[in-house]
C-alpha cells in the first residue's frame, strides 16, 4: 500500500490530535513511498532496527518512538546511528503514544485488561488516560499478582498488604505512577502500573491500596500486538511484532 494512505489511515483510527503528549505521533521518519512488510515492537532500539532491516522490513511501527520533548536534539552518537539505520536502508519509522494507550479497541490498557481477564468500566485522570474496572472473581493481591506474573511472564513489584481482597481495580500501562494517588481516591482495592517510585510504596502502606508495578515493556506489548495484527488484516500486510524483552 502506499505510505501516505498507511499515515491517513492510522491517524483516523488513532487520533493523535487530540492528545496533548511528549512526542510527534504518526510518521516520525519518511522512508520507501510503498509499504508491504512491517515490524512492530514496543520501542524504536537499535536492536529493532537492525531486525527491520534483516527481515527486508520497509516499515517499523513502534509505541515509544523519538523526539521526545526536552532531549537534546543533535544528531550525534546514539542518535545519529539509529537515524542513519532508517535513511540507509529507506525505513518508514510510525510511533504512536499516548494515542495507542488511550485507544478504545486496540490500545495498550484495553488490550492489557483482555490479557488479565478484567472487566473495563470507567476512565479516570488527565486525558482519560487512567482506567477503571472489576474483577469476575474476587482474589488477594498476591494471588491476584502471581496471575499478572504467569499472564506477563514477568515477575510484578507487589507493594502494600498482599492479602487485600481485590474486587476493584485500576490501571494505567507504562510508567503512570503518578497516578496512583488519583486511583486510592476512587476507591479501588489495587492499582497496576508499569513502574514504582519511591512514594509508592509509602502509599501503598498508608492507604491500604494494594499496588503492582508490572513493568513498563511488558505492560505495553499488547496495544502495538493488537494494531500490527489489525493492520495485517485489514491491508493484507505482512507484519510483524518482535519482543525483544526489557527487565524494565
Amino acid at each position: 500500500m502506499n505510505r501516505e494512505e498507511l499515515t491517513r489511515y492510522l491517524e483516523d483510527l488513532l487520533e493523535p490530535g487530540r492528545f496533548r503528549d511528549y512526542c510527534p505521533n504518526g510518521l516520525q521518519v519518511e522512508g520507501r513511498p510503498e509499504i508491504g512488510r512491517v515490524v512492530a515492537g514496543v520501542s524504536a532500539t537499535q536492536q529493532l532496527l537492525d531486525t527491520a532491516v534483516e527481515h527486508a522490513a520497509d516499515t517499523i511501527l513502534v509505541h515509544h518512538g523519538w523526539f521526545w520533548r526536552g532531549e537534546d536534539g543533535r544528531v550525534t552518537g546514539i542518535r545519529k546511528t539509529r537515524l542513519q539505520t532508517l535513511l540507509c536502508h529507506d525505513i518508514n519509522l510510525y510511533a504512536f503514544h499516548l494515542p495507542l494507550d488511550s485507544h478504545p479497541e486496540l490500545g495498550n490498557n484495553v488490550q492489557l485488561a483482555r490479557h488479565l481477564d478484567w472487566i473495563p468500566d470507567g476512565r479516570f485522570g488527565e486525558q482519560d488516560l487512567g482506567w477503571l474496572g472489576h474483577l469476575t472473581l474476587p482474589l488477594p493481591a498476591r494471588e491476584l499478582g502471581e496471575r499478572v506474573a504467569r499472564t506477563l511472564q514477568r515477575p510484578p513489584l507487589l507493594l502494600g498488604d498482599s492479602e487485600r481482597l481485590v474486587r476493584r481495580v485500576a490501571w494505567c500501562s507504562g510508567g503512570a505512577q503518578g497516578m496512583f494517588e488519583q486511583a486510592i481516591a476512587l476507591g479501588v482495592d489495587l492499582y497496576l502500573t508499569g513502574e514504582a517510585s519511591e512514594p509508592s510504596t509509602h502509599l501503598a502502606r498508608e492507604s491500604g491500596v494494594a499496588y503492582l508495578a508490572a513493568g513498563h515493556h511488558a505492560s505495553e506489548r499488547y496495544g502495538i500486538m493488537a494494531l500490527a495484527a489489525h493492520l495485517a488484516e485489514r491491508f493484507t500486510l505482512d507484519c510483524r511484532f518482535v519482543d525483544l524483552d526489557n527487565p524494565v
